[in-house]
């Protein structure tokens, strides 16, 4: 693949268009309308205000596809993937592009909480093109109306990670230091096992309460060990541990299949490759990212895997942290995806 810094400057001036255009409709329009359903997707349910940002996918193909062929990946696309420009060999792209124009809809469409714009960038390596190629990430957060202040981070493998905050009253844009926190232990922290929706989050809290048990004990009279924060994005999740906020995330939705089997539920909404795909953002800043099990993080790049993860603010935390959870898992016998 070509430098992806020449890249980098495009998908950061794409992202500020997308992510004043949602600002500006989110002023104009109720949150009532802007929670109306447009469409059930394959991988998740498309709202009114998805629509807003799914033209991100054509200005991808107008900004990139006149000097370079590249394949998108992106839901709403036929099959989830498309070639541009239309009519070359996918074999001689020169990348991939992930694109999730909004991570975390529910809670920016009721002002609630903001979302963030991920794009990420891999050489083409054929079908096995996972999320352990990508060299370039870029996240940036759509601010609630009320704020007045959006970050957007980015970073090239091996360059660690960079940030700037954007101030919508001035229009400045000023360097952002972020540093993941540096904390020995999760007491008196944030640390959370996600549980966003209904159908085995009793399973997930269980696991949650061996976990913190296990590494604080029981808790005093009156008193709290660690706190939790259900952020339903994971972008903003990665954020919440580069920034210093959380020290510990893990999302392990996708394990839950069997418990959901044996309730007669479906499979819940999971993690998929496109939410976690500025993973490497939070790799770069410090932030320790593994799957399930341990390992580093991977997935292909597709809008249908489901990904199970976990982050680290840093050694010590996962130290501290990880042997608990993987012996929780075990214990309950879930298999990792």
């Amino acid at each position: 693949m070509r430098d992806p810094r020449a890249l980098l400057d495009t998908i950061l001036a794409l992202h500020a268009e997308v992510r004043d255009e949602i600002v500006a409709a989110t002023e104009r329009r109720s949150a009532e309308s802007m929670a109306a359903v447009d469409r059930d997707g394959a991988g998740d349910t498309i709202y009114a205000i998805d629509t807003i940002a799914e033209s991100i996918v054509d200005r991808f193909a107008e900004a990139l596809a006149h000097d370079r062929t590249f394949v998108m990946v992106a839901e709403g696309l036929p099959g989830g993937r498309r070639l541009y420009p239309a009519g070359r060999d996918e074999a001689s792209a020169d990348c991939w592009i992930v694109v999730d124009p909004i991570d975390g809809t529910r809670g920016l469409m009721y002002q609630k909480r903001s979302a963030w714009i991920l794009t990420a960038v891999a050489p083409n390596r054929g079908a096995g093109t996972s999320l352990r190629d990508v060299e370039l990430a870029v996240q940036t957060e759509i601010p609630l109306v009320k704020q007045h202040l959006s970050d957007q981070l980015w970073a090239l493998r091996g360059s660690g990670a960079h940030a700037q905050r954007y101030n919508r009253l001035t229009g400045a844009c000023a360097p952002l230091p972020l540093r993941p926190s540096s904390a020995t232990s999760i007491a008196h922290g944030y640390a959370t096992i996600a549980r966003f929706f209904p159908g085995a989050r009793d399973e997930l809290a269980a696991l949650d309460d061996a976990i913190v048990h296990g590494a604080l004990g029981p808790h005093a009279a009156g008193k709290a060990h660690c706190f939790e924060d259900q952020y339903a994005s994971t972008g903003g999740q990665l954020y919440e541990l580069i920034a210093g906020h959380d020290r510990f995330i893990a999302d392990l939705r996708p394990l839950l299949r069997p418990v959901l089997s044996s309730r007669g539920l479906p499979p819940a909404l999971a993690c998929h490759p496109y939410d976690i795909c500025c993973a490497l953002i939070a790799e770069e800043s410090g932030v320790i990212v593994t799957d399930a099990g341990g390992q580093p993080l991977d997935a292909p790049l597709d809008v249908e895997a489901e990904v199970a993860w976990a982050g680290y603010a840093n050694r010590a935390i996962r130290a501290q942290i990880e042997p608990l959870l993987q012996t929780a898992i075990q214990e309950r016998g879930w298999s990792r995806p």
